[in-house]
């Protein structure tokens, strides 16, 4: 009787601990991500938090720190000094409506919320968006998903400057 009360209890715990964390919204997913610790820093200084926070759904193609230490020279810096373009950069990883890794196959792109389209190809079974690869795909949140990737997706105009 103590071992099936105690595994009741256990359960239970698990059962209202599971919701929990599926109750956090995209902001809140990569700030407790140390793999994120960039990306959040870069939504706060383009005052995106709020918009990333809210209802959705959304798609994030996050880059990873490594993805950020990838970037030349003085390139974040620069991102972080000009609010605009850090805005277009940020808007450029990000769809609205929930695209898991299995409905992004088929796709030849999606259109970021900059209005940008982004290339998405599925290469030896895996993602690519852009020149870079999901590296976790489908980190479920409250308002989206996101997926992890090993590059800073920069946009069509960036690339021209």
């Amino acid at each position: 009787m103590k071992i099936r009360a105690t595994i009741t209890a256990l359960a239970a715990a698990v059962a209202l601990a599971a919701p929990a964390a599926a109750q956090q919204n995209i902001v809140q997913v990569a700030s407790g991500n140390t793999n994120f610790e960039t990306l959040v820093q870069a939504v706060q200084a383009g005052n995106l938090a709020g918009a990333l926070s809210g209802a959705g759904p959304f798609t994030v193609f996050a880059p990873t720190d490594a993805a950020f230490d990838k970037l030349p020279d003085g390139a974040l810096d620069g991102l972080l000094a000009n609010q605009s373009q850090l805005r277009n950069v940020l808007t450029y990883h990000v769809v609205q409506g929930e695209l898991t890794a299995a409905a992004l196959q088929g796709r030849s792109y999606v259109t970021a919320l900059n209005g940008d389209r982004i290339p998405v190809r599925v290469m030896n079974g895996m993602v690519m968006v852009g020149n870079a690869t999901v590296v976790q795909a489908d980190v479920d949140a409250s308002n989206g998903v996101i997926h992890a990737i090993d590059g800073v997706l920069m946009p069509p105009e960036a690339m021209n400057k």
